[in-house]
């Protein structure tokens, strides 16, 4: 099967050799084409636009860092559809807001194209490994047929529907639920800090109540040690996925104080000068906000 691959960032560059390893044939594009050279040592074919990456491919794959990006890729005369042939599928592994989801699906829908929002959970250590978990949405016939690559990307796949924004809507509450426990656990860890405790002998009794979550420990022990860079996600990025929740809650009349909060502590962030750092580094916010000295 022939694949493209439009966007090889921290994520997609991974994403990319799964599938390479995976046996496929994939043609890469990315803004900075340097990206793609480690790839095309492996096998793959560089090209000079998306419309090319998906010019000849059954799928074609797309992971950029927000809807801008995302949008400048798939429309136009060097985009995604202008290039995908009729039959063939778009799946977005980007994460995007429902609304942006939607006008990939109608767009793809007037071309005679299939369009799967597949987007996924993991940082880019988890897509080198195939560690991550995809969530898939669409057409049954164009989710089945892209299962096989879904599942060469990482350890598990959930499929909730046939409308392609459904998976932007739990990706989106997904990185919600992350974003709210950076925010307690950078409170959490401030607070006993500031109380005398220190951080080391609190993230032992923190992984010996929540062994079971690595996610959980992961973000602590950043906080912990105070390890915000290099950025697994960057904070700018945690600040337009907030926004992305906060969006699509008001379209469903949904009331969400909490990513009220959490949207404006990372604000808060990027403003100070903060948004490359890891969005873990709101524990460099809090503790600040505390009067507590860096570098502890």
């Amino acid at each position: 099967m022939k694949l493209g691959f439009v966007g090889l960032g921290n994520m997609g560059l991974p994403m990319a050799r799964s599938l390479l390893s995976a046996g496929y044939e994939v043609a890469v594009w990315n803004r900075s084409a340097a990206r793609g050279e480690p790839l095309v040592k492996q096998g793959a074919r560089a090209v000079a636009s998306p419309a090319e990456a998906a010019r000849g491919a059954e799928v074609v794959f797309s992971m950029l860092a927000d809807d801008s990006a995302a949008e400048g890729v798939a429309f136009g005369p060097q985009g995604i559809i202008s290039g995908l042939a009729k039959g063939a599928v778009h799946v977005s592994s980007s994460t995007i807001s429902v609304a942006l989801s939607q006008r990939f699906t109608d767009a793809h829908a007037s071309a005679g194209q299939g369009y799967v929002a597949a987007p996924v959970f993991g940082r880019p250590e988890a897509a080198a490994t195939k560690q991550l978990w995809v969530v898939a949405a669409g057409a049954k016939a164009d989710v089945e047929r892209c299962r096989p690559l879904l599942e060469a990307l990482g350890r598990g796949l959930t499929v909730l529907g046939e409308q392609a924004s459904m998976a932007n809507v739990v990706k989106l509450s997904g990185n919600f639920l992350i974003a709210s426990m950076l925010e307690a656990l950078a409170e959490a860890f401030a607070f006993t800090r500031k109380s005398g405790i220190e951080p080391k002998q609190f993230m032992e009794l923190f992984r010996a109540v929540f062994a079971n979550s690595p996610i959980f420990e992961r973000y602590a022990q950043a906080i912990a040690e105070e390890k915000y860079s290099p950025a697994g996600f960057a904070m700018r990025l945690g600040l337009k996925d907030v926004g992305l929740v906060l969006e699509a809650a008001r379209a469903a009349e949904v009331p969400m104080p909490l990513a009220s909060l959490v949207r404006d502590q990372y604000l808060s962030g990027v403003a100070q000068g903060h948004g490359d750092l890891d969005w873990s580094a709101l524990g460099a916010l809090v503790a600040e906000r505390a009067g507590l000295p860096k570098g502890r």
